[in-house]
């Protein structure tokens, strides 16, 4: 039969490999949903929308797979649509081992599909997955399940991809749970409609004659009370569930629908599919019940047997069920990060000749060029309208990472023997797409290292007067100009005393007069564990040295804070990263830097008696009652001057890291839109300095790291 659809599918002249893309995308879609809804269920109260949602989840892959002639993904979606089917008609109980084995199930189908996409990896073996499946499809308790930090997948030799093929095959038409008998053809009416243009239901003509396995389709008369809807006799053997996967590439889902042929009572009008999205009605020839109920379902009626048709009730669900889905896909569209990625360059090389062009005018006579300045104006407003626009593009909320932390301290939790509650806050906190793809490794160690060295075990909690049930925070904010992510647990906390002790063993300098936080960060020291033996989660050393590294590398710093006994918060502090920035741009000498506008917080004119020594060396300033350290950019960057009576006296107070500092500069430029270049890729990295970026005349201005200069004050 595949041989058969793809001569047939070749014939007609239809490439379904221009199609695979967008099936294996929306396959990760459905899959991310199909596990975020397994890892909410309550399996001792499952509500019945929820095994609905996971069932179409599993369904939608398996129509795309067979369609596509990727038979091994069809077969275990297959396994895991019929284990669902009995779920959701309340025929089996939910376990917890079930929700593990559909859990391992999307794993091995990511990699299945990967590999079918072409991203290498060996041959899944499903064979432990297909018997558990069945095993529990009867009720029986399959073997205990293991639990492993990645996918299960078992190498053998790699095998060729299946050859694509136009149609499902027969054996995964009667694979679909609730399909009709795929033993013998059976006769149905097909309704369309109501249609706007009668001609669109001749496009289901032509698919029936491109794709001859469906089987035979021919128009009946119009009926008058079926305004704007066509009939047809259709003679087949495929299930109605794939017959509307094919279908709605043509017409909407809601105006298709297939009755017992010869039915008497089908003479009411056409009402829309049913809650499940399957498109024919309960009364279909092996339709499933969508109506829960203690009972085993009876066994469905001869396919030729005409059935009464059913009250129309369940058509309301239709439209509060499909509406939403189709309005979300119609909302949304993937576009590769290259293409972004050369848009905001073009908007920040836009962004300098908007520089060029205002400092150039500021010589003109603003009465003699007045129409020239309103312009620059509106060029000015619209640019950074435009830069605010393509930035929010390559933003992506926080939730995208929080979302794969659930699922792995579920499996990690599982494997200690501890009961861990994940909490999640700022989810809705954007970051640009390169910063959270190069945090996401950094915080797993962290969320590992608490599940592991910081929550107890079940016993020992009850024992200290707490819930069994420890509590994992990941929050994520913005604070002046960084992004703080923090990871919290209700845990046992650091030892001070312990961790003296191992740093000792470690051959580390720790006296006892270290401050609490300096013994906090001895756990950053290479090879440095306070676990009492290795395993295979922790204990080798690993990890947090590297954590501090990955952030460091990113310009950002780790701050910790702990209580012994009442847990241990680690806060991932980052400066702003994006490509252009709002900026100060501020006058020392003939050099001109630029300050991040977030981190500054005023700026004011200083009398030399407002300045204080401090050892002989240091200098303060007050400001209202409070005294701040002072920086003299002059001498912090070797600046050469040339005026030798000049005198800085102006101050820009910033704040960073909880702390504040005034620098001395000597003017203010001005406020504008810079464009953020790599110093260290393009020369190497520069004390106090996180960037650079091209003036308005040409020049190169320094974008001073405000964090450094914060730290370099306090010491």
């Amino acid at each position: 039969m595949a041989e058969t659809s793809t001569d047939n599918s070749a014939a007609a002249g239809i490439d379904l490999s221009q199609f695979y893309q967008v099936f294996f995308e929306e396959a990760g879609e459905n899959l991310d949903n199909m596990e975020k809804l397994l890892l909410a269920l309550d399996v001792t109260a499952a509500d019945d929308e929820e095994m609905n949602a996971i069932f179409r989840c599993a369904h939608s892959i398996k129509g795309g797979a067979a369609t596509f002639g990727f038979s091994d993904v069809a077969e275990l979606t297959h396994q895991m649509e019929t284990l669902l089917d009995k779920l959701r008609r309340h025929e089996l109980v939910p376990t917890p081992p079930m929700v593990d084995v559909l859990l391992q199930s999307g794993d091995a189908l990511r990699a299945m599909l990967g590999r079918h996409q072409g991203n290498g990896g060996d041959l899944v073996d499903t064979t432990e997955l297909l018997f558990n499946i069945r095993a529990m499809q009867v009720g029986e308790a399959p073997p205990a399940i293991d639990f492993c930090d990645e996918p299960v997948a078992v190498a053998v030799a790699p095998a060729p991809a299946p050859a694509p093929v136009a149609a499902p095959t027969p054996a995964a038409q009667a694979s679909a749970p609730g399909a009709a008998p795929t033993t013998g053809k059976r006769v149905v009416e097909l309704r369309v409609g109501p249609l706007s243009d009668a001609a669109e239901a001749d496009n289901l003509l032509d698919l029936f004659k491109e794709i001859t396995d469906l089987g035979t389709i021919s128009p009946l008369p119009d009926d008058p009370s079926l305004a704007g809807v066509r009939r047809f006799k259709v003679e087949t053997s495929t299930a109605e569930s794939e017959l509307m996967d094919l279908f709605t590439f043509h017409v909407a889902r809601e105006q298709v629908a297939f009755l017992a042929f010869g039915d008497p009572a089908a003479a009411a009008p056409v009402a829309a599919a049913p809650e499940l999205g399957y498109g024919f009605f309960d009364d279909a020839p092996g339709a499933p019940s969508h109506k829960p109920s203690a009972e085993p379902a009876k066994p469905a009626p001869a396919a030729a047997a005409p059935v009464a048709r059913p009250a129309a009730a369940p058509v309301v669900k239709v439209e509060k069920v499909e509406k939403p889905a189709a309005a979300i896909e119609a909302s949304t569209i993937r576009v590769s990060v290259e293409k972004v990625d050369q848009l905001i360059n073009l908007v920040g090389e836009l962004v300098i000749t908007q520089a060029m062009l205002a400092q150039n005018s500021r010589g003109l006579d603003p009465v003699v060029c007045q129409q020239l300045m309103t312009g620059l104006t509106d060029l000015d407003r619209n640019t950074r309208d435009l830069q605010e626009a393509v930035m929010s593009i390559r933003m992506i909320p926080m939730a995208t990472v929080f979302s794969r932390f659930p699922r792995m301290l579920r499996d990690l939790a599982n494997k200690l023997g501890k009961k861990v509650e994940l909490v999640t806050l700022g989810e809705a906190t954007e970051l640009d797409k390169g910063l959270v793809e190069k945090i996401t490794d950094p915080l797993t160690h962290l969320v590992r290292n608490s599940c592991d060295h910081g929550v107890e075990m079940p016993h020992d909690r009850i024992a200290n007067g707490k819930s069994e049930v420890g509590t994992i925070t990941l929050a994520a904010s913005h604070q002046g100009g960084s992004i703080v992510i923090e990871v919290r647990d209700d845990g046992r906390g650091l030892s001070r005393e312990k961790l003296l002790r191992k740093a000792r063993e470690k051959g580390i300098d720790a006296p006892d007069s270290m401050t609490d936080s300096e013994v906090w960060s001895l756990i950053f020291a290479p090879g440095f564990s306070t676990a009492e033996e290795v395993t295979d989660v922790s204990g080798r050393g690993v990890g947090m040295d590297v954590v501090k590294k990955n952030i460091t590398s990113m310009g950002g710093t780790v701050e910790i804070d702990s209580a012994e006994g009442y847990g241990m918060r680690v806060a991932v502090r980052l400066p702003l990263t994006l490509a252009i920035m709002d900026g100060m741009s501020v006058g020392v000498g003939e050099e001109v830097y630029i300050l991040p506008l977030s981190s500054v917080i005023e700026s004011f004119q200083v009398n030399q008696d407002m300045v204080k020594t401090v050892g002989g060396t240091g200098r303060v300033v007050e400001v209202r009652e409070e005294y701040m350290p002072v920086i003299e950019l002059e001498k912090a960057f070797q600046v050469p001057r040339f005026d030798w009576e000049h005198n800085s006296g102006i101050m820009v107070v910033v704040e960073a890291e909880s702390g504040r500092a005034a620098l001395l500069v000597d003017e203010l430029l001005g406020q504008q839109q810079v464009v953020v270049k790599n110093l260290e890729s393009n020369y190497r990295k520069v004390p106090d300095v996180s960037g650079a970026t091209i003036m308005g005349d040409g020049r190169v201005a320094l974008i001073l790291d405000v964090g450094s200069l914060v730290r370099r004050s306090r010491h």
